[in-house]
């Protein structure tokens, strides 16, 4: 008899932890994952644009390479401000209160500040000047009452967008206020893209669009298969046959084509995407679960609850599913690297989701032109990001299918 404690009184599901850490391949496929869900999870909470889509368009920053650093104004807009909780930001974005103005000089002249606005890294190329009072950059002015200066000499005062309460600062303290929070040097780690929005928030972004993508349609196809594959394998006879009938139609069409056909019919979009795919992938599964349940149906414990007057369904759901988890497991994993394949070919033609939308394969589509020019990391580095994600997942898959297959036991964890 196993003791409370020995290698023997642990579940299956601990011998297969045990096999599959000491696969070092799926190991690191899964810490790879791992990673990439928490970027997903977190998103807007760390990246460094956390605007909507990562889609803060500076276009004087067009096509900077990874590494550039430039100073930067933050202005105040004048309007009310965008509050949203901590859940609101992580998954939708914070719209910015302040407009980012790239800048090479500035210098403070009475009441404003004078900046130089960053055009490039030619130095025949001379930036205009922008005057800016210094409570315009760090207030929401409600200009139905303009700031008065020199109310007293190196005083104003101004009311604030949706405030009846009237203002009253220094221009010293103006100063100090905005050296302190409204200039400072922003790095881009990734450089930037065409349009001069920063490439590793938008990277970042596209992690969260991959594996929704992934979540939601291998959850559909799990959904579809198991049902119809459960219902073939255990019913057999002319259910069998429609539902392998079907499995057949929907097989003997290429699925980037079927694919494309459901996103048409149910138009364009982020969602549509979800759908479409998950639609293409349940024959597989049905497949595989077809062929466990006709191999379950006939052993004893299935015999045994026919004998105690069990219903079909609760022997299907309560006996014979469970036991067939361990495939299903198996085929999620490679089903999830399908779908992230599938989502980027479809946002490269234009028909996934839609921009603004960070999509991995959408912004190798934008980018393929500097592939032989001045800029190849713009389409390379959504091409790793994809690679990596697809080959962590196979990894995964195969170590998945190596520690559930109950043959790869190891003599010592077998009980007889």
């Amino acid at each position: 008899m196993a003791k409370k404690g020995d290698k023997y009184s642990h579940s299956l599901t601990y011998h297969a932890w045990q096999r599959l850490k000491k696969n070092k391949l799926s190991m690191f496929g899964l810490v790879v994952i791992v990673i990439c869900m928490v970027i997903a999870v977190l998103g807007y909470l760390i990246t460094p644009d956390s605007t909507p889509n990562a889609n803060d368009q500076l276009l004087e920053l067009s096509k900077k390479p990874p590494g550039f650093e430039v100073q930067m104004l933050l202005r105040r807009k004048n309007e009310p401000p965008n509050k949203v909780n901590f859940i609101e930001k992580m998954i939708f974005g914070q719209v910015s209160d302040y407009r980012s103005i790239p800048l090479t000089s500035y210098r403070y002249e009475g009441n404003d500040i004078i900046v130089r606005e960053y055009t490039g890294e030619d130095e025949k190329r001379i930036g205009t000047d922008i005057r800016i009072n210094l409570a315009d950059v760090l207030y929401a002015i409600n200009y139905n009452t303009p700031i008065e200066n020199n109310l007293e000499e190196g005083y104003m005062e101004f009311y604030e967008f949706g405030s009846n309460t009237k203002v009253r600062k220094s221009v010293v303290e103006l100063r100090a206020e905005l050296e302190k929070n409204n200039i400072l040097t922003k790095s881009f780690i990734l450089g930037t893209d065409p349009s001069g929005r920063d490439l590793l928030s938008r990277l970042m972004i596209g992690t969260r669009v991959s594996f929704s993508v992934g979540f939601i349609s291998v959850f559909i196809s799990i959904l579809i298969g198991v049902l119809m594959g459960a219902l073939a394998g255990f019913y057999r006879g002319r259910v069998d046959d429609v539902i392998i009938w079907i499995i057949n139609v929907v097989w003997s069409i290429p699925t980037l084509l079927l694919v494309i056909a459901i996103t048409l019919a149910l138009g364009k979009g982020f969602w549509q995407v979800f759908v479409a795919v998950g639609l293409t992938m349940w024959v597989e599964v049905a497949r595989v679960i077809r062929g466990q349940v006709m191999s379950l149906r006939e052993k004893e414990f299935i015999e045994a609850g026919r004998a105690l007057g069990f219903t079909n369904i609760r022997i299907i759901f309560r006996h014979v599913l469970p036991n067939v988890m361990g495939p299903v497991i198996v085929i999620s994993a490679a089903n999830f690297a399908s779908a992230i394949l599938t989502e980027a070919g479809l946002s490269f033609l234009g028909i996934g989701a839609q921009p603004p939308t960070a999509s991995w394969g959408a912004m190798i589509n934008a980018h393929r032109g500097y592939i032989i020019g001045d800029a190849p990391y713009l389409a390379f580095l959504p091409g790793i990001a994809i690679m990596l994600m697809v080959l962590a997942f196979v990894l995964l898959g195969n170590g998945l299918r190596d520690a559930l297959d109950s043959k790869s036991m190891d003599e010592d964890q077998v009980m007889f």
